[in-house]
């Protein structure tokens, strides 16, 4: 195992539809994709598309949604510890333009306790903070064991701020912001205030606010901007899930070169979600790392964040 992802199973339908229907109507979307949804598990999955398949603890039905998820994850070598439920969870995403609409159906009532896992040869650890009992037991763990623990804070769930004390790289949302009605600014003070090594908050096309450490233990660095690639509107097709990506090519980036600083990793991962929003569905929107490159190369950063 070089890394674990602790998440939700979605199974995605997103679709391009000029409107809903509603009461008794009928229309026709103009495109479709179905695939793997949930925060850590596609960014498991881009993680394992760009050359290193992770280990996955994720919720898992007997049903055909749960078999047809176990094929993806086999196809991408992505090795799930399942934890029953009684049935698949379910997204239906609208986008529109870089925003995109979203109805989910989660069953969360978990059947079993999490599974024992060996972490043996494990390097990172990453959370979206769904099973709050499992990412907590895990996070401790390899807090002792000396393992990089990383959060995809997309929203406050149940316990978030608790495991943020044992997270080193904790990449937060707007929303999540929101939620607790404080500024950007003032969440990157709260994950300094937890302990997180690398703190940073995401804004969509204005990029994102982040701080890393100076070098001195325990001593975290000055807030810097980092922009956006600039991708032209019209090439922008499918929102949903380029944050996800973003995590996984950051954790990729972190496991392929230890040696290099965040900026670096959150550079390449930027590129991997500049990449991702061109392509409709999840799965299409995996980048290689020639894509990556490909990005890097075409488009240029655009107003920094503020």
């Amino acid at each position: 195992m070089q890394a674990l992802f602790i998440g939700q199973t979605y199974i995605d339908v997103t679709f391009i539809a000029d409107r809903i229907p509603t009461g008794d109507e009928k229309d026709v979307a103009r495109d479709y994709a179905i695939s793997f949804g949930g925060n850590a598990v596609t960014a498991a999955f881009a993680c394992a598309k760009l050359g290193v398949a992770p280990d996955l603890l994720t919720s898992v039905a007997d049903d055909w949604l749960g078999r047809m998820f176990m094929d993806m994850a086999a196809k991408y070598q992505v090795s799930v510890h399942p934890r029953k439920v009684k049935r698949s969870s379910l997204s239906f995403v609208m986008p529109h333009g870089n925003k995109r609409a979203i109805l989910r159906m989660r069953d969360d009532k978990y059947l079993h306790p999490y599974p024992p896992l060996n972490l043996e040869g494990c390097r990172a650890l990453h959370l979206d903070g769904h099973q709050a009992d499992a990412a907590l037991h895990y996070a401790a763990k390899c807090r002792q064991e000396n393992i990089l623990t990383s959060l995809d804070g997309g929203a406050v769930r149940n316990q978030t701020l608790e495991l943020l004390s044992l997270i080193d790289v904790a990449v937060i949302s707007e929303r999540f912001c929101e939620q607790l009605k404080i500024s950007p600014l003032e969440a990157l003070d709260l994950l300094k205030s937890k302990g997180c090594k690398i703190g940073a908050v995401t804004m969509g096309e204005r990029g994102m606010v982040w701080y890393g450490e100076t070098g001195a233990v325990g001593e975290t660095g000055t807030v810097k901007n980092m922009p956006a690639l600039a991708v032209p509107e019209k090439e922008i097709v499918d929102t949903s899930g380029a944050g996800d990506v973003f995590h996984g090519a950051t954790i990729y980036s972190y496991l392929s070169q230890p040696e290099a600083d965040w900026e670096t990793h959150f550079r390449f991962a930027r590129a991997a979600s500049a990449h991702a929003i061109q392509y409709l569905g999840n799965e299409a929107k995996l980048p290689s790392l020639d894509d990556i490159v490909a990005a890097e190369r075409k488009y240029r950063p655009s107003i920094a964040a503020q």
